[in-house]
């Protein structure tokens, strides 16, 4: 089974109390965690798109991590915007063995490649700059080594994830989007978007046959939700 839930925000060596943003924010973690442990077992899957730590280093984040890492299943993450703290792949992926770092490469789970990049605002958001553009454009690329290591690797049945929003507040198309169309992915699940006025301006649902899925802790409830009957698994 696979599950999925993002932007964690967890900062159990900051002081970053997530209740400012409201009271439903209130032990938040503790909200995730139980349902975590009561839906997910450990042949599962969990998909994290993001902001995953509010620490500015490795060191920082560990705790965090290390709480993840405790929690049945194997998990799969991609970095958010505020995860500062993300640095050299090779260590992260060392850290532990339920625990798998995607960046410029996928990780398999049963007949399923999981493939993802942070991603980035997309043209005709408001306020998109020169500088903007450069970065969504690396990331685009990103994303796009992630997807042909699965496809070369002979995969068919793909999730994509990524943190930002895969298009813009209109829905049109990215390089995002163009990509996951290109390379057949089943489902795509992001974060980043947060209350009740923002969650409607992501991509929600099936569009050209690609089924989106915004998995904020906020948006879910912070409940941990399956994506078996999107995958087949």
């Amino acid at each position: 089974m696979i599950y999925t839930i993002g932007d964690l925000h967890l900062g159990s060596q900051v002081e970053k109390p997530m209740s400012v943003f409201g009271s439903h924010w209130k032990d938040h973690h503790l909200k995730i965690g139980e349902s975590w442990i009561k839906q997910v077992k450990a042949h599962d899957a969990v998909l994290i798109p993001g902001d995953i730590s509010w620490a500015m280093t490795l060191e920082e984040a560990l705790p965090d991590l290390r709480w993840i890492d405790s929690l049945p299943g194997r998990k799969y993450l991609i970095r958010g915007n505020h995860d500062y703290w993300w640095r050299s792949i090779q260590r992260l992926n060392e850290i532990s063995e339920t625990m798998f770092f995607i960046q410029n490469q996928f990780f398999a789970y049963q007949n399923v490649a999981i493939c993802g990049t942070r991603g980035w605002m997309c043209p005709g958001t408001p306020g998109y700059t020169l500088q903007d553009d450069k970065i969504y454009q690396r990331e685009a690329q990103r994303l796009k080594l992630s997807l042909e290591a699965a496809k070369s690797a002979g995969h068919d049945h793909i999730i994509g994830m990524i943190h930002y929003p895969p298009a813009n507040e209109k829905k049109e198309p990215s390089l995002f989007t163009q990509l996951f169309e290109q390379y057949n992915v089943a489902r795509v699940v992001y974060g980043h978007l947060h209350g009740e006025d923002s969650h409607s301006l992501g991509s929600l649902g099936c569009i050209n046959q690609i089924n989106y899925q915004l998995a904020s802790c906020d948006y879910l409830d912070f409940q941990v939700v399956a994506l078996h009957q999107a995958t087949g698994t």
